[in-house]
C-alpha cells in the first residue's frame, strides 16, 4: 500500500468538494429540508407508519440517508468524469498509485462527503423534529456502508462514462429511481404485494430501512438481514470496481 500516494489523493478529493461547499454541502441540505417541509405539511395528519412515531419523524432518517447516498455517488463519479474530460487524470495515472490506493481514496472521500451532508441534514431537522436514537451503532453502521457502496458505484459510473451525458443518464435512470423507490417517503407495507416483492430486490431499501431502525427500533426487515445484504452488495461492487481500475478500463487508452 502506497500510503503517501493514498493520503495525497484523498486530500485532493476532500479539498475538491470542500472548496465548493456551498454547492456540494449546503445545497443538498436545503433540498432535503424542502422535501421535509413539503411532505410533512401534506401527509403529517394522513399517514401513520409506526405506532407512536409521527410521519415527520419517520421521514427524517429516510431523507438523511437519501442525502448520504446521493452525495457519496456524486462525489466520486463527478470527480472522475471531470478528470477524464479535462485530461488531468493523467496526473493520477502516472504516479506509482495502485488500484487499491485509487479505490480507497475515492471511496473514503465519498464517505466523508456523504456523512457531512447527512450530518448537516440531521442537525437542521433535529431542531424541529423530535427524534429518538435508540440504536446509534446501527445508524453509524448503515451510514458508513451505504456511503461506501455509493462511493464505489460512483467510481464505476465515473470510469464507465466518457461524457457528462452518460453520467447524467446513469444517475437519472439508476440512482434516482432506486433511491426514491426505496422507502424514503413510505413503508413498503403500504404497497400492494407485487410492489412489496419488487422493493425487496432494491439494495437501497435495505440501507434506508436498517438506518431507520437505528432511530426507532422498528423496521420492515430485520436489521441483521439488511446489514448482511448490504455488506454482500459492498463486497461485489468493490470487487468489480477494483477489477476495472486494475485493468485500466476506459482510463488507459
Amino acid at each position: 500500500m502506497n500510503w503517501p500516494g493514498f493520503n495525497t489523493l484523498l486530500y485532493k478529493e476532500l479539498l475538491r468538494f470542500w472548496k465548493v461547499s456551498f454547492q456540494t454541502v449546503l445545497a443538498p441540505v436545503m433540498t432535503a429540508l424542502l422535501y421535509l417541509l413539503i411532505f410533512s405539511h401534506v401527509l403529517e395528519s394522513r399517514v401513520t407508519v409506526y405506532d407512536n412515531v409521527r410521519y415527520t419523524a419517520f421521514l427524517v432518517p429516510g431523507l438523511v440517508m437519501m442525502s448520504v447516498l446521493q452525495n457519496s455517488f456524486a462525489n466520486s463519479s463527478s470527480s472522475l468524469i471531470q478528470s477524464k474530460i479535462t485530461g488531468n487524470i493523467v496526473f493520477m495515472l502516472l504516479p506509482p498509485l495502485g488500484h487499491w490506493e485509487i479505490f480507497g481514496a475515492y471511496v473514503c472521500a465519498a464517505i466523508v462527503r456523504g456523512l457531512v451532508v447527512g450530518g448537516g441534514v440531521l442537525i437542521v431537522t433535529v431542531l424541529t423534529v423530535d427524534l429518538s436514537f435508540l440504536h446509534p451503532l446501527w445508524i453509524i453502521g448503515f451510514a458508513l456502508m451505504g456511503s461506501a457502496i455509493l462511493g464505489a458505484l460512483g467510481v464505476i459510473a465515473g470510469v464507465w462514462a466518457e461524457k457528462f451525458d452518460q453520467l447524467a443518464a446513469f444517475q437519472n435512470f439508476v440512482i434516482m429511481p432506486f433511491t426514491f423507490l426505496s422507502g424514503v417517503f413510505y413503508s413498503i407495507h403500504s404497497l400492494p404485494p407485487f410492489w412489496q416483492a419488487v422493493s425487496r430486490f432494491n439494495p437501497f431499501f435495505y440501507m434506508i430501512d436498517g438506518f431507520r431502525y437505528g432511530f426507532f427500533g422498528a423496521s420492515d426487515i430485520a436489521p441483521q438481514i439488511s446489514l448482511a445484504l448490504v455488506g454482500a452488495c459492498f463486497i461485489l461492487l468493490s470487487a468489480l470496481t477494483l477489477s476495472m481500475l486494475k485493468s485500466g478500463y476506459r482510463l488507459r487508452y
